[in-house]
């Protein structure tokens, strides 16, 4: 199956202690670029979510979203620095000596003095931490991926109906081609019959002018090549994978010769299949830049 660069899984893992969430969406890129954006205490974990998230993707502007909640109520304590406080009391009390005050030191606001007391975020469990975070990538990357095998089925379901489309123009020049010689040749006659009225025509002249036509509009070797790109881009398709660089490449080669059996037919009718034939190309080109 092939996948579509766009996008989008989400994942909520609750428990007792916290609830992560996850959301992953994303565009076409021509890589793999991936932005995380979760809270501050979660940066440890960079390096592992980027390692996990390579494992559903290998193409795509990536846009991950990360939040993170704490049910603990003991997450967080308040320290007493008691040599601290006994520092600012002795202090307070030289400065009352030294100036003659009274000395009015009370509890609430010696607790107020800097670094007395102090809130201290306990240690926590990352390895716990990481258990609940994982869960929430893997589930938010597997409704990812879902998402993407969906619109690249839809994908495939429309690139395999315009391939179908260029073989029919491909087949029609391929029919008429070879009639534009026998036609050449019959008007190449009456023109010369016309000039010459009654003198005999020299057939080897004529071969070799009618020769020097066929070869200049001849377009096998690019209608080969063309029903060859799309054969094996249907077969791509069909077997599925990371194909997109590879289907891209294709599509180029396919311009590249539409091109040249344009240049070459000087044809009203297979012009106009000619360039019908680009105009696919270039619609399963922009559908291509879709698929990872």
């Amino acid at each position: 199956m092939i996948k579509s660069m766009t996008g989008f899984g989400r994942y909520e893992v609750s428990e007792e202690k916290r609830r992560v969430t996850a959301e992953i969406k994303s565009v076409n890129h021509r890589y793999l670029d991936v932005n995380i954006k979760m809270p501050k205490k979660l940066s440890f974990f960079e390096a592992a979510i980027r390692a996990e998230l390579k494992k559903y993707m290998q193409r795509g502007k990536v846009d991950v979203f990360i939040t993170y909640e704490d049910f603990t109520e003991a997450n967080v304590c308040v320290k007493y620095n008691k040599s601290l406080a006994a520092e600012y009391i002795g202090y307070l009390k030289e400065m009352a000596e030294d100036f003659g005050l009274d000395n009015d030191i009370r509890v609430s606001s010696l607790s107020r003095y800097p670094e007395v007391l102090t809130m201290e975020e306990q240690s926590v469990d990352e390895e716990e931490i990481w258990k609940a975070l994982c869960s929430t990538i893997q589930g938010a990357a597997e409704k990812f991926v879902e998402t993407r095998l969906k619109e690249g089925e839809a994908l495939k379901e429309d690139l395999i109906g315009k391939l179908d489309g260029m073989l029919k123009h491909l087949s029609y020049i391929e029919k008429r081609s070879p009639q534009l010689v026998e036609e050449y040749k019959s008007k190449l006659r009456e023109r010369v019959q016309e000039l010459l009225e009654d003198t005999q025509i020299e057939e080897s002249r004529l071969l070799l002018e009618v020769t020097l036509f066929a070869d200049k509009i001849c377009v096998d070797e690019e209608l080969v090549r063309l029903r060859s790109h799309i054969e094996t881009t249907r077969q791509a398709l069909i077997e599925g994978g990371s194909i997109g660089r590879k289907l891209d490449f294709i599509a180029q080669e396919m311009n590249r010769e539409a091109n040249t059996i344009l240049s070459k037919t000087n044809n009203l009718e297979i012009s106009n299949h000619a360039i019908e034939l680009k105009t696919e190309i270039e619609k399963v080109r922009e559908q291509i830049q879709n698929i990872e």
